[in-house]
């Protein structure tokens, strides 16, 4: 987080880890726990519940947009900085009354849900699971914004590494827990031990130390005359945008034209709902172009919707483009031409993992079976990621955060390259545990590398809004590029039996263990040696894409201490003109 009275103050040798004491951190292991588990249990674990009362597969799948909540959360993080709550707030603070008020009604969601029958109440269960998943999304926003204000830079890489783990935890809790305790009680019961469960988050509220003195930036609107009959409708007009503006942007983020569908079905005809399904769903280059146009079409609705009147100041438009406005606005004054650079790195950081979507298919057609991949993938290699979560909190501790950025950003384009070397091994147990836990550990550290950097670009007052808005972008290029993933391994595979540029790594492919690539080269109708060079071609481009990540990197690292010294100074000048004056 800027500000000046927080300095980044790397520790020494294996001092780093002493920050894993801190009453803070384990504080942050609860809230991480709190955040991780309402996300699995309103989609992946409760359609298992939905199948076995008898519901469709049709209808289940409406069920994700639940979760469409968590990509849209910085639509309504500026209410997180600007509103405080009643009692709870003078009693708790700004954040953790947030976190207090979001974890009540996660959980009075959850045991609703508990007391449901999806046969005879399918429509409550829905209800409840967008409640459970709209509360979750905030209570994100709120956690977030305390992690950020409750420590300095120095310590966000062990927070963001205690977060982690917490939600890794929880995931892994809803998602065997409720099916063993189905099994041997019923869904009912084993829903009500999970609202049970949130009580950790509770716990970690009532036990986290107040962050800093919140700010609540003013937006003056004292000579705006009131008109009330006018601003009425003009709200509601500018909030219907939003939420329109948010649906268009969910789409393009998901890929899942559903909510908009869902919305608008009753006034769109058979050919427009055709045409909007049908260009997401295309697998080429115009799907995803269609994907970015969504996304920033649905970007330019909002900045619409928040846009003053031309020629008219009203305070609607004054309060809407102060919470959205100048959280942005101070980004781009703070940071000045950098700003741009760093949105780029942020969105590029994590590329060259992003695109990696294809990975239980490569490993099956490698000839691992689904046992192995389980054991080595979920259980191992969850192990490795949290070591490398671990390891990425001390260096921040250890190196400061400046350098473990750089650093977090070669590990992943870096790491793609052992999964080279495993297509060329085949099926062979110890080079996947080695490729896995080279992987996991290295995504590890990138992943809160990137989590403690975005904290500290957020200012005191903006710092939900901020925070949310990074968090929903940064995975934005990944996600969509990732959908050409599939065509381009079968389109080098193709070019290379075809004697084309990947044919020269159809050599490494020669010695393959008996039955690596066999079904899979079937499947795809290329030959064995064509699928291995589609693989190698294919990870080979995962590590190019993420060099441009490594450059960004280097760029910012090397300006962004001349700009935060030149911020430095500007606020101690403003200080100190306020105290003479």
């Amino acid at each position: 987080m800027t500000d000046a009275d927080t300095p980044e103050t790397p520790a020494r040798g294996l001092a780093g880890f002493a920050v894993y004491g801190e009453r803070r951190i384990f504080v942050m292991l609860l809230l991480g726990f709190a955040s991780g588990l309402p996300n699995l249990l309103i989609f992946d674990t409760l359609s298992a519940w939905l199948r076995d009362d008898g519901v469709s597969l049709e209808v289940i799948a409406f069920f994700g947009l639940a979760t469409l909540t968590y990509a849209l959360k910085f639509v309504w993080a500026p209410l997180l900085d600007r509103t405080n709550i009643p009692v709870l707030t003078k009693w708790l603070g700004h954040r953790r009354s947030w976190m207090l008020a979001t974890q009540a009604v996660l959980i009075l969601g959850l045991w609703l849900i508990s007391g449901s029958d999806p046969r005879s109440a399918l429509g409550m269960v829905a209800l409840f699971a967008v409640i459970v998943g709209f509360f979750g999304a905030t209570q994100d926003i709120a956690i977030d914004a305390w992690r950020i204000e409750a420590a300095d830079d120095s310590r966000q890489g062990a927070m963001a590494a205690a977060y982690q783990l917490g939600w890794r935890v929880a995931q892994i809790v809803a998602g065997a827990v409720p099916l063993i305790l189905a099994q041997i009680y019923n869904w009912n019961f084993s829903y009500a031990v999970m609202a049970a469960l949130m009580g950790f988050g509770v716990l970690g509220v009532l036990l986290a130390p107040r962050e800093k003195k919140h700010i609540i930036r003013p937006i003056p609107v004292g000579d705006i005359p009131s008109r009330p009959a006018f601003e009425v409708v003009e709200w509601i007009v500018r909030l219907g945008l939003i939420v329109v503006a948010a649906l268009i942007i969910g789409t393009g983020l998901t890929d899942k034209p559903d909510a908009l569908l869902w919305a608008f079905g009753g006034v769109l005809d058979d050919s427009a709902r055709a045409m909007i399904t049908a260009g997401l769903e295309n697998s080429d280059a115009s799907g995803v172009l269609l994907q970015f146009a969504y996304v920033i079409g649905g970007f330019g609705l909002l900045a619409a919707a928040c846009w003053p009147l031309p020629g008219m100041r009203t305070r609607p438009g004054a309060y809407l483009a102060g919470s959205f406005g100048e959280p942005l606005m101070d980004f781009l004054i703070r940071f000045g031409k950098l700003a741009v650079p760093i949105l780029a790195l942020i969105c590029l950081y994590r590329l060259a993992d992003f695109v990696l979507n294809i990975m239980n298919p490569f490993y099956q057609d490698l000839g691992f079976t689904k046992i192995e991949i389980a054991e080595v993938r979920k259980v191992f290699g969850v192990v490795a990621t949290s070591l490398g979560v671990v390891a990425g909190g001390w260096m921040v501790a250890r190196l400061g955060l400046i350098r473990t950025m750089v650093i977090g950003a070669f590990m992943s384009p870096v790491s793609n390259l052992v999964f080279a070397w495993l297509a060329t091994q085949g099926h062979d147990l110890p080079a996947l545990f080695i490729a896995i836990s080279i992987d996991n550990v290295a995504t590890g550290i990138a992943g809160t590398a990137l989590i403690a950097y975005m904290s500290s670009l957020t200012s005191i007052g903006f710092t939900a809004t901020q925070y949310a808005l990074f968090s929903s972008l940064y995975a934005l290029p990944g996600k969509i590029i990732a959908t050409q993933s599939g065509k381009i391994i079968e389109g080098s595979a193709r070019w290379a039996d075809a004697g084309g540029l990947p044919a020269m790594f159809k050599g490494l492919f020669t010695r393959m263990p008996d039955g690596s690539l066999v079904e899979g080269a079937a499947k795809s109708g290329v030959s064995v040696a064509g699928l291995g060079a589609g693989y190698f071609t294919f990870f080979l481009y995962s590590t190019v894409i993420g060099i441009f990540a490594i450059f960004l990197a280097f760029y910012v690292a090397k300006r962004q201490p001349a700009v935060m010294a030149e911020q430095k100074a500007r606020e101690e000048e403003a200080a100190a003109a306020a105290r003479s004056s």
